[in-house]
């Protein structure tokens, strides 16, 4: 195992990854504000979209481009200069380093080179969709933008239609609809979807309902701004294992069956969250629905 060395046993620079706002400038924290003035030098995706964020801020810090289309020749010369000492603050255009941004890689390079990495804590566009969501943040899985090539994009959606966990996507307007066209095809008309749109800013909105009556509201508005996609998981998933006499029903009707059998319904629900690795409020909620 690698073992991350003190700071102050360093000789090298440090590289610290720093969250900027998804929208609302008041988002930005006070560490983000003190490493960025405290770097020689900040590795931004977009330089002038950073510069407008450096100005707000009174940051007079240098910066040098770092996106995915110089990232071969730039890690190695920001390597060189952390391990000549420079302490550099590596920023995405929006949220967190390396979620869907660049990042990575020089992550990678860095820890290679035993160069201290030092993540800041701060905004990111699938955490805050998730928790306003109302699907079950736990367990959840990231996956940022599918493919968009529609046989690529079908294909992930296939291996990804039978997992329990709530999903988070992102998606640019205009794919959209399209994209959620895809969701409906793999998965079912009926999973519940939730789109958070332009989170933090002026005209935040989560629109929540079925991937069906999604899908009819994206072909039928003019879409604008950022998209968060949030699906929930598959609640239908046959279980595999023979010692379950439940196996073959949903985890509703598998509730039902054992409330129909004496269990207490808390009890019951309780049971089958647990075997089926499910949000117990989640299956509470869709029990009391179908038992109105």
């Amino acid at each position: 195992m690698k073992q991350q060395k003190s700071f102050g046993t360093h000789t090298t620079g440090t590289l610290y990854l720093v969250p900027t706002p998804i929208g609302n400038l008041g988002d930005m924290t006070n560490r983000s504000i003190q490493v960025m003035q405290e770097v020689d030098v900040i590795a931004a995706e977009d330089t002038r979209h950073t510069q407008q964020l450096l100005n707000q801020f009174e940051i007079t810090t240098k910066q040098i481009s770092f996106h995915e289309h110089n990232k071969e020749t730039r890690i190695p010369e920001l390597v060189a200069r952390l391990k000549a000492g420079d302490s550099i603050a590596q920023v995405s255009d929006a949220g967190m380093p390396s979620i869907s941004d660049p990042g990575h890689e020089l992550v990678k390079a860095a820890i290679l080179a035993d160069v201290p990495v030092v993540p800041i804590p701060g905004a990111s566009a699938g955490i805050t969709a998730l928790i306003a969501s109302g699907l079950a943040p736990q367990p959840f899985m990231f996956y940022g933008f599918l493919p968009r090539k529609p046989k690529e994009q079908l294909h992930e959606l296939d291996l990804l239609k039978t997992h329990q966990e709530t999903m988070i996507f992102y998606e640019a307007p205009h794919r959209l609809a399209k994209t959620l066209q895809s969701i409906q095809k793999v998965f079912s008309a009926e999973r519940q979807v939730v789109l958070a749109r332009e989170l933090t800013k002026r005209y935040e909105e989560f629109l929540r309902g079925t991937i069906a009556e999604l899908v009819v509201w994206a072909t039928s508005n003019e879409v604008r701004g950022e998209f968060v996609v949030i699906v929930s998981g598959n609640d239908q998933v046959i279980a595999t294992s023979d010692a379950d006499p439940l196996a073959e029903l949903s985890a509703v009707d598998a509730v039902k069956e054992l409330v129909e059998n004496g269990l207490k319904p808390t009890a019951a629900i309780k049971q089958i969250a647990k075997q089926r690795s499910l949000d117990r409020q989640t299956l509470y909620l869709k029990y009391q629905g179908e038992n109105k």
